[in-house]
């Protein structure tokens, strides 16, 4: 059996050449704070981030696919952070409600989907 510790980070895509694009939207209208990557993988391009004790990296592809691939991050505040995403243009996407949380759907500049949830 496996013993699982916790989640260390989650990889999505953008397209070869759009980190600054991406670096905006992640830092200014996301609020995540950017941390450096290993000097081994700066060649490959993208970026990444820091979320809670998790860390966020986004890669850089020539074909991307509009698959179900995402993040769910838990927040304490989902109300007021669909009103920040919605006062920056970002459409939000309902997801289908479930049990002891509410939760919704966002998409980065990139089409990457990105879970947002509140446990009750």
């Amino acid at each position: 059996m496996i013993a699982f510790k916790r989640l260390d980070h989650v990889q999505i895509c953008i397209p070869v050449g759009n980190e600054s694009e991406a670096r905006k939207f992640y830092t200014e209208v996301i609020g995540l704070q950017e941390i450096p990557k290993p000097k081994e993988l700066i060649k490959n391009g993208g970026l990444w981030f820091k979320i809670s004790d998790i860390q966020l990296h986004i890669g850089t592809e020539d074909v991307l696919n509009n698959s179900k691939r995402h993040p769910a991050f838990e927040v304490s505040n989902l109300d007021t952070a669909r009103q920040h995403l919605e006062k920056n243009g970002i459409k939000i996407k309902e997801e289908i409600q479930i049990p002891g949380q509410n939760r919704f759907k966002f998409f980065d500049p990139f089409g990457n989907r990105i879970e947002l949830l509140q446990k009750m």
